[in-house]
């Protein structure tokens, strides 16, 4: 199975974009989603130095539109992405060009987000003096407690000796003068504290511009940062795009989740590397590709290849499949039996998925009418498999 992934702040570098602009095409994609941004992407890709595109405002939407466009590159026709692409995951603002990707969002939708996304985290990291620490190695369960002791949040959950702090500088620096044993810190070069509650004035700004925007529920399976979990409800995917710029990065929960899929090939767009190479550390076996440059292309399109599979989820438009949202057991015990034919209301919850970790509840987000259960009683299901098949109602959707 292929996952293609997207980089978050902190993976751009000055210059990463001179090449992929000498394709014509991708140079015209830029300029429009530049116009799009209110941002000269070209110029910032390709000449702003390091300073410059620190900047939150600067990075995000640089980020996102780097990573939509050389999916484009590598998948000419969208279309052909879904019968190879097993599933996506983004780390940070990542997932934003995840969501796109999957078809949740357009491209245009997503570059309006990440500006102000962007723009209101750069805001909100003004008014309180914070940043991120990376905390390498030591053991887990002393890091985390002692980040709390010291009023830390684990803001970057990244697997196995790869933790991010963040706070407000006087706390960085109490955790600096008393560090986890064995465990070494890294202060980051950031603007400020994300993920955490400091950001929650960016969230309610961009709470408000989610009630304009319309989704689409995505057409491979998408694995949440916040939980790991698999997704398929576009209005669900674009809450939770909402809530993680204030909510820790569980991207060790996404590589469980990958570990669960058996995926054999994780792609990485551009700027490439940070996330290959902790799947690398954290997914032995599991071959990966960092796409950095066009010269590569025609290798990511044999990797693909390679790994691909179709997307159990790339329904027609008339069917609505609810999924798993993680790996587990399946069942309807206790739930209100439903079976082909009946109608199911919105938000009603049909089954469960139960694993050593969680048990959760699988709802019907637009309501519908069974056409067939795809599993049965006491299953075993994977992250994202389809367990039922919703005919829309007339009345419920």
């Amino acid at each position: 199975m292929l996952v293609i992934v997207a980089p978050g702040q902190g993976a751009q570098t000055p210059g990463f974009l001179e090449p992929w602009l000498e394709d014509p095409a991708f140079e015209s994609r830029l300029n429009w989603l530049s116009a799009v941004a209110g941002l000269d992407l070209a110029h910032y890709g390709t000449k702003a130095d390091a300073d410059t595109i620190r900047d939150t405002a600067i990075a995000q939407p640089l980020l996102v539109a780097s990573s939509m466009l050389a999916a484009l590159a590598v998948f000419p026709h969208p279309a052909d992405a879904f019968t190879k692409v097993g599933a996506v995951a983004g780390h940070s603002v990542g997932e934003i060009a995840a969501a796109a990707g999957t078809g949740v969002l357009s491209a245009e939708q997503a570059m309006v987000l990440v500006r102000e996304r962007g723009k209101a985290m750069a805001a909100a990291s003004a008014l309180t003096a914070t940043s991120m620490t990376a905390v390498l190695g030591g053991d887990r369960d002393e890091i985390l407690a002692k980040l709390a002791e010291h009023g830390l949040t684990a803001a970057n959950d990244n697997g196995p000796g790869q933790i991010v702090a963040a706070g407000t500088v006087d706390e960085l620096a109490a955790l600096a003068a008393d560090p986890p044993a064995k465990a070494r810190l890294i202060p980051l070069s950031v603007a400020g504290a994300f993920h955490t509650r400091h950001m929650e004035p960016a969230v309610q700004t961009l709470a408000k511009y989610a009630t304009a925007i319309s989704t689409h529920d995505p057409r491979t399976r998408l694995i949440s940062n916040r939980d790991g979990q698999v997704v398929h409800d576009g209005r669900d995917v674009l809450n939770r795009l909402v809530t993680q710029v204030n909510s820790p990065v569980r991207w060790d929960l996404c590589m469980e989740t990958m570990a669960d899929l058996q995926v054999t090939g994780i792609l990485e767009l551009p700027p490439a590397g940070t996330l290959t190479g902790i799947a690398r550390r954290a997914l032995k076996g599991v071959e990966t590709f960092a796409l950095k440059t066009p010269d590569q292309l025609d290798d990511a399109r044999a990797f693909a290849e390679k790994h691909g599979s179709p997307s159990e989820i790339d329904a027609s438009p008339t069917w609505r499949l609810l999924v798993a949202p993680m790996k587990g057991t399946f069942s309807r015990s206790g739930q209100t039996a439903r079976e082909a034919g009946d109608t199911v209301e919105a938000g009603e919850v049909v089954a469960k998925v139960k694993s050593l970790r969680d048990e959760l509840e699988v709802s019907a987000p637009h309501g519908g009418i069974v056409v067939e259960w795809l599993v049965e009683e006491g299953d075993p299901v994977a992250p994202g498999q389809p367990l039922v098949r919703l005919h829309p109602n007339g009345v419920t959707s």
